[in-house]
């Protein structure tokens, strides 16, 4: 039976549903009239209060604009670039408020926080091409408006970091005019050439550029050739061994000085030694890296067995279950309630994040996403990137229905202000629920068996950077757990296979095609978890599971001493970073300082490495040479400081541009400060923020090409609730079934006999709901929550989204990973 879209706009029933995909919902049995199916309410759920993190519209942004060309009339300054050279304002978004302002908003009815917007102006002059960041509030603009240097985030007091490339043009016609001089050199050995008039060229060449900051006045540029043209996906995968460095240290791209080459292994001191070897009889010639079938991503042809039938999905059939409210980025779900937004550098962050009404966390958000390389030849060998630089929320596109988020998703969409204009990324941040394929919890006992369903809300967005395809998660589980995961795909950033005397092999990588090596690398993800348990004081503590010898007066006289384990706690008294503990022997947990539970234990949430392919990493290089003091956060698994307005971030996307001097040096942040508080007179009052890494030691090997693969490249880190409730709150939401096996009278509790007479008035009472009501246990199927009862209706294109109609963007601008798409880089050829 065939299904064609001519029928979406009808109804399939379920044996149409059977037929077509082999799935059937069995009608539920044995609770007759308990049928609830009517969707959430959504329709008048708006959020409590303003969303103070909310993104600066479209209207705020053009009155921003309007404000700043009048307020900087002496420089020039324009709104879109028509020149490398002019003074432009290259972003403009929200700045986000205070805490220290927040709070009392949220909790005590103060007034609403300012409105602020936060500027990166890029200001060129011959010398010194700078980007610089100012504030511009209050917003509405008004009379009272201004503009100010916004140096408060910034360790280093600078507000502004040196442009390495304000003329991005500039550099890519020098770079493809240096191999036009070459075009002997690259039809001999790489059997093809630049074609400066057809990018697009399939047989062409394309040159690109790794900068290094040498050292605060000297800027290297090591230039790799590639291939096939501009058009192609997979210019990741085919780097080609030739390899020229450039002193690019002057603002002028007219000055920069081309110097050595290299080529297998070898350096030449300039391009007429190259061509003097190259005709030498005992010059080594490596095979070209020559694109084919190798590098598509898909396969139409093939057809394996099942292949032929469509893969099971999941449905909603009678709507969300969860509460949006669109307008101000909020959300409820089975007690959780949070705040989203999204800023251009760093993506979807959430704010007072609440479970059954208690706080958790303040902000939970990215900080910035590192890969860092190792290799032998100029370009892996120091080749790292900072991603936010590019902008993690700036290339977070639309998304597919259906594949990247279920058919039933919610979808929002951002804004962008940039150079001028208002750039809408549609549908790039979806919301669902989802069913996992294993339950949340069971248990068989000898006349019943239980099982609860495991549902999770997740807030979910695709960060494309370059050749990687980053899947962002935030997810939530009904317990009260939190779960930050990161899946990365995409192309990787091969080497060359350089087969020569000198190369020592599988060092950096394996090779994986006629002349490409895996290229090895750190994938180092930051996130910024404020967490507010039950409260702003808060202690991270290190319970450690430890062996012990111990004499007990019950062993004796047979046992003297016994060989056992016992829990030791210790508190952690200053800002420090920790690493995954062996064995995992430790549990670090952030408690409460002063709110307990029923028991006497102090709320907490243990911070653990979560699910995927293994614990979290830190970067495995030592002192990087290319990173500087610009990543420093890397260098352990988590994380523990004060919090402090003037502390916001843990990084900067500019300290990019600036990895020796950059604008937010980490070490400045964790600078082992006391994290001891309660004493009258101590400044700090217990409130802390825990940076934490995902992320992963990535080798890649013949099964990363042509992509690597979700599953094997996914990391985590998850919050979970130790001591917070009185005990597990996902009973009172979980969706589930008790089958009754024996026995049908109120039994089914422990202790009761199903063979025996009515249980006692104490096991009685445990089957009372909260208004004095019972639950009659009756054999067969008892279900909590709702079950499905009758047969299901559904669209087609709850199966299968129509991608066509759905999807909206016509053409997706991507990051090529130099500095176009960037700070640096903002200005094309055709603004």
């Amino acid at each position: 039976m065939t299904i064609s879209r001519n029928i979406t706009a009808g109804i399939l029933s379920s044996s149409i549903f059977l037929a077509a995909v082999g799935l059937l919902w069995l009608p539920a049995r044995g609770n007759p009239g308990q049928l609830d199916v009517c969707p959430a309410n959504r329709a008048g759920f708006k959020a409590p209060k303003r969303n103070v993190w909310a993104g600066i519209s479209e209207h705020e942004a053009n009155d921003v604009y309007d404000f700043l060309v009048k307020e900087w009339a002496d420089l020039n300054v324009t709104r879109t670039p028509r020149t490398a050279y002019e003074n432009f304002i290259f972003t403009v978004e929200a700045l986000s408020p205070n805490k220290s302002d927040v709070l009392p908003f949220l909790w005590e009815d103060s007034k609403e926080p300012e409105r602020w917007a936060k500027v990166v102006l890029s200001r060129n002059t011959e010398e010194k091409p700078q980007l610089i960041y100012h504030a511009v509030g209050p917003l509405p603009v008004s009379e009272a408006t201004q503009v100010v240097p916004l140096t408060h985030p910034f360790s280093s007091g600078r507000n502004y970091v040196t442009n390495l490339m304000a003329d991005f043009v500039g550099s890519l016609d020098f770079s493809l005019a240096l191999a036009e001089n070459v075009s002997d050199i690259t039809t001999e050995l790489l059997d093809a050439k630049v074609n400066r008039k057809n990018p697009y060229d399939p047989n062409s060449l394309q040159v690109f550029p790794r900068f290094t900051r040498q050292e605060p006045g000297l800027l290297i540029a090591w230039i790799q050739f590639f291939r096939p043209g501009m058009g192609s996906s997979g210019r990741t995968l085919l780097p080609q061994g030739i390899y020229v460095r450039v002193d690019a240290t002057s603002a002028n791209v007219s000055d920069w000085v081309v110097g050595d080459w290299f080529y297998n292994g070898v350096m030449y001191a300039n391009v007429d030694e190259f061509r003097r070897a190259m005709r030498s009889p005992d010059f080594l010639k490596t095979p070209p890296n020559v694109d084919g079938p190798w590098t598509d991503t898909e396969d139409f042809d093939a057809k394996p067995d099942g292949r032929q039938l469509p893969p099971p999905v999941s449905i909603q059939p009678y709507g969300p279950r969860y509460k949006l409210d669109k307008a101000e980025g909020y959300m409820s779900w089975f007690g959780f309630e949070f705040y989203l937004t999204s800023t251009q550098a760093t993506g979807v962050s959430l704010f007072d994040v609440r479970f059954k009404g208690e706080r958790v966390m303040y902000e939970l958000s990215l900080q910035e996403a590192l890969a860092h390389y190792a290799g032998d030849d100029p370009m892996a060998g120091g080749q790292e990137f900072l991603d936010t630089f590019f902008g993690m929320g700036t290339n977070a596109f639309e998304l597919l229905p259906g594949y990247d988020c279920p058919g039933y998703a919610d979808y929002l969409n951002t804004k962008l202000h940039r150079g001028g204009k208002t750039e809408t990324l549609p549908n790039n941040i979806c919301v669902f629920e989802f069913t996992s394929d294993h339950l949340l919890s069971r248990h068989t006992a000898q006349y019943s068996v239980t099982a609860s369903r495991n549902t999770y809300l997740t807030v979910r967005s695709v960060s494309t950077v370059g050749n990687y395809d980053y899947t962002i998660d935030y997810i939530f589980y009904l317990d009260g757990a939190i779960e930050v995961k990161v899946r990365a795909s995409g192309y990787i950033y091969g080497a060359f296979y350089a087969n020569n005397p000198n190369k020592n092999e599988d060092e950096y990588g394996h090779r994986i095609h006629d002349a490409l090596s895996s290229s090895m690398h750190d994938h180092v993800i930051s996130f910024k978890a404020d967490l507010d348990i039950a409260g702003s004081a808060n202690d991270l503590v290190r319970l450690a599971l430890e062996p012990t010898v111990i004499s007990y007066p019950w062993d004796q006289p047979y046992v003297k001493e016994r060989n056992t384990m016992h829990l030791k706690e210790y508190p952690v008294t200053e800002e420090a970073g920790l690493e995954w503990p062996k064995n995992s022997g430790e549990f670090y947990i952030v408690y409460s300082s002063d709110q307990k539970n029923a028991w006497g234990e102090k709320k907490g949430y243990r911070v653990v490495s979560g699910t995927g392919m293994g614990n979290t990493p830190h970067l495995s290089i030592l002192n990087s040479t290319t990173l500087g003091n610009s990543a420093r956060w890397a260098e352990k698994d988590i994380w523990v400081v004060r919090q402090k307005d003037i502390e916001p971030r843990g990084a900067d996307p500019l300290n990019y541009l600036e990895p020796l001097e950059p604008l937010i040096d980490f070490t400045t942040i964790a600078n082992s400060e006391s994290l001891a508080h309660g004493d009258t007179d101590s400044e700090y009052d217990g409130d802390l923020v825990i940076y934490f890494n995902v992320g992963s030691h990535h080798i890649p090997h013949s099964g990363d090409i042509p992509n690597t693969l979700m599953h094997t490249s996914s990391s985590s880190v998850m919050f979970v609730p130790h001591n917070f409730a009185d005990r597990d709150p996902s009973r009172e939401s979980v969706q589930g079934v008790r089958l009754q096996l024996k026995g049908k009278k109120s039994g089914g509790f422990a202790g009761w006999d199903p063979e025996g007479d009515e249980p006692n008035e104490e096991l009685r009472s445990r089957g009372k709901d909260k208004n004095g009501g019972k639950y009659e246990m009756h054999e067969g199927a008892n279900y909590f929550g709702t079950p499905y009862a009758e047969d299901v209706q559904l669209p087609l294109a709850a199966l299968e989204p129509d991608l066509p109609k759905e999807y909206r963007s016509e053409e997706i601008r991507v990051s090529d990973l130099g500095l176009n798409g960037s700070a640096a880089g903002v200005w094309m050829r055709n603004p």
